[in-house]
C-alpha cells in the first residue's frame, strides 16, 4: 500500500496518463468523426436511389393496379428486384396502397405481393431478434390477408413482449376473426387493461359478422381472458351471448369476474329494455 501512495505522490504516472488520454480522445474523435461522415453518405446514397426508384416503383403498381398487370410481366426490372432499397420501397409502396383499395384492386396487390417474393420478406422478419422489425412483418403479411400465416402468429402472440402479443392477437383476429378469438382462451399470460383496450379495438374495426365464438373466452382458466370476453360481449352488445354470461355467473369462483359479469349482464338487459336481474355490491 505504502508503494502505491508513494508512486502517487511521485507523479510519475501523470505524463503517460495525459499522453494516453490525449490519443483516447483523438482516437474517439476521429471514430465519431468516420461514423459520421459514412451514415451521412448513406443517407445520400439511399435519397439518391429513392428519387430514381419511385418513379419505376409508380409505374409498375400503376400497371397491376389498373390494367392487372402480373409481376412476370415486369421481366426487365429483374435486377432492381434484388436491390435492398428497392425492395423497400416496393413493399412499403403496396402496403400503403392496399390501405386504401379493396376488391380487385387489393387483390392485384396482393397477388403481386406473393409473386415478387416481397411475402418472403416479411416471413423473414418474424425471425429478426428485435420485436420491432417481428412487429412490422407481422403487420405486413396481416395487411396483405397472407391466411397462411395465422398459426406462426398465433406462436407469435404468447410472446412475453406485450406489444408483440398484441400486435399478433390483432393480425390473428383481422386473418381469421373466430380462430383468432378461440385461441386466446388457452392464452396463459394475463392481460392488463391496456392489452385488452387494444384487443376489443381491434374487434370492432374488424368484420363483426365474420367473428363467432366470443363466448369461448368466457371458459378460459385465465380470468384476464374472461374478462376481455366478457368486456367484449358488452361493448359489442352481443345480447345473444346473454346464455353465456349467465352461465359463467353460476359456475365462476372468482369475487371480481363474478362482479363484472353481473355488471354485463345487467346491461345487456338494460340495452335491450329489460331490468336489471342483479344488484351490484
Amino acid at each position: 500500500m505504502e508503494e502505491l501512495w508513494q508512486y502517487y505522490y511521485n507523479k510519475d504516472w501523470v505524463k503517460p496518463f495525459l499522453l494516453y488520454s490525449i490519443y483516447f480522445f483523438v482516437f474517439v474523435s476521429i471514430a465519431l468523426f468516420s461514423s459520421i461522415i459514412v451514415i451521412r453518405r448513406l443517407k445520400i446514397r439511399n435519397q439518391r436511389l429513392e428519387d430514381r426508384f419511385t418513379p419505376i416503383i409508380e409505374h409498375i403498381l400503376s400497371q397491376n393496379l389498373f390494367e392487372s398487370a402480373f409481376f412476370s410481366e415486369f421481366s426487365v426490372y429483374e435486377k432492381l428486384f434484388r436491390n435492398t432499397v428497392f425492395r423497400k420501397l416496393m413493399m412499403e409502396s403496396i402496403i400503403n396502397l392496399h390501405q386504401n383499395y379493396d376488391g380487385t384492386y387489393a387483390e392485384n396487390l396482393e397477388n403481386f405481393y406473393i409473386d415478387s417474393g416481397l411475402i418472403n420478406d416479411s416471413y423473414k422478419k418474424l425471425n429478426s431478434e428485435e420485436w420491432q422489425i417481428k412487429c412490422k412483418g407481422i403487420k405486413e403479411l396481416a395487411e396483405m390477408n397472407v391466411v397462411e400465416a395465422f398459426e406462426a402468429l398465433v406462436k407469435m402472440s404468447k410472446s412475453s413482449n406485450k406489444t408483440l402479443t398484441i400486435v399478433a392477437i390483432n393480425a390473428c383476429i383481422k386473418l381469421n376473426g373466430s380462430n383468432g378469438i378461440r385461441h386466446l382462451s388457452r392464452h396463459k399470460h394475463s392481460f392488463d387493461l391496456w392489452t385488452q383496450l387494444n384487443i376489443l379495438d381491434a374487434l370492432k374495426q374488424g368484420n363483426l359478422a365474420q367473428i363467432q365464438g366470443l363466448e369461448y373466452l368466457l371458459t378460459s382458466q385465465n380470468n384476464s381472458v374472461v374478462s376481455l370476453g366478457l368486456k367484449a360481449i358488452s361493448s359489442l352488445n352481443l345480447s345473444e351471448k346473454t346464455q353465456y354470461v349467465q352461465k359463467l355467473i353460476d359456475e365462476t369462483t372468482s369475487d371480481d369476474i363474478l362482479i363484472e359479469a353481473k355488471d354485463v349482464l345487467n346491461r345487456l338487459l338494460t340495452q335491450n329494455n329489460q331490468h336489471y336481474k342483479y344488484e351490484l355490491q
